[in-house]
């Protein structure tokens, strides 16, 4: 308890920095761009352009409203790949406040969060743009979206705090983080439906033991078929979440004045 009402503190007391760093970084990626802060909506939709093109025309997949089930499962997993991807070499990356000033090292990890957490935010508006233009019915169950990806997010912050620690130890692990989301990539439904596309064991692993594709597929189960989603699997998932949270909490804490030294 002692560390997590450190935890809790620290996320209070830094809280204003991370937010302020966080806008610094947003400003920074588009500083010198003509087209500013609309790559973040351009970069998306191009992404689900492509897919929806290949996926949905050349190999002719008859998924209903295509076009919004890419796009909801891009931004689930863009928000899950740069969590996981982006706290592996956090730590390192900031080699010069971790150097010379303290700072709770998930306070990093936070604000990298809010990045994220923007990008995502605009990709949901574009979503519901989308889902208007090809007339997808809009039902109640569409609010459930924050649940799931608040256990998403939770689940992402546990990782990527054991991640951030382990990537200071492990110079390839960075790499090896990059392979490993390129298989979880394919085996998340992003442009397919995993319940249409497999049956049995398979089907049910990947829905289950894969967080990537229980996220994308409740995402769509509320956003565009109205139904609600698996309350059991969210429950699992926020339990698993919250368990790595503490794992990755203790791990900072009894290691933080050590990484200076590795770095």
């Amino acid at each position: 308890m002692k560390d997590i009402k450190r935890f809790f503190s620290n996320i209070k007391k830094y809280n204003k920095y991370a937010i302020r760093s966080a806008k610094a970084e947003l400003k920074s990626e588009v500083a010198d761009s003509y087209l500013n802060w609309l790559w973040w909506i351009i970069e998306p939709i191009c992404f689900m352009l492509i897919y929806t093109f290949v996926f949905g025309y050349i190999f002719k997949n008859n998924t209903q409203y295509f076009a919004s089930f890419v796009f909801i499962g891009l931004t689930g997993w863009e928000f899950f790949n740069r969590m996981i991807t982006g706290s592996v070499s956090l730590i390192a990356g900031n080699r010069e406040i971790v150097t010379k000033v303290y700072l709770p090292k998930y306070i990093l990890l936070l604000s990298k969060s809010y990045t994220y957490l923007f990008k995502t935010g605009i990709s949901f508006i574009v979503t519901l743009v989308l889902m208007l233009f090809q007339h997808v019915p809009i039902s109640p169950t569409i609010l459930l979206v924050v649940p799931i990806f608040a256990i998403l997010y939770i689940l992402c912050f546990g990782l990527g705090m054991i991640l951030m620690h382990y990537g200071v130890l492990l110079n390839d692990l960075a790499n090896l983080t990059r392979i490993a989301l390129r298989m979880v990539f394919y085996l998340s439904g992003v442009f397919y439906n995993i319940r249409q596309r497999l049956g049995g064991t398979l089907q049910y692993v990947l829905l289950r033991a894969n967080p990537a594709a229980f996220s994308m597929d409740e995402l769509r189960k509320v956003c565009l078929e109205g139904k609600l989603p698996s309350f059991e699997g969210m429950l699992f998932w926020f339990a698993i979440g919250i368990l790595l949270c503490f794992i990755g909490i203790k791990i900072i804490h009894k290691n933080e004045n050590s990484y200076a030294k590795v770095i």
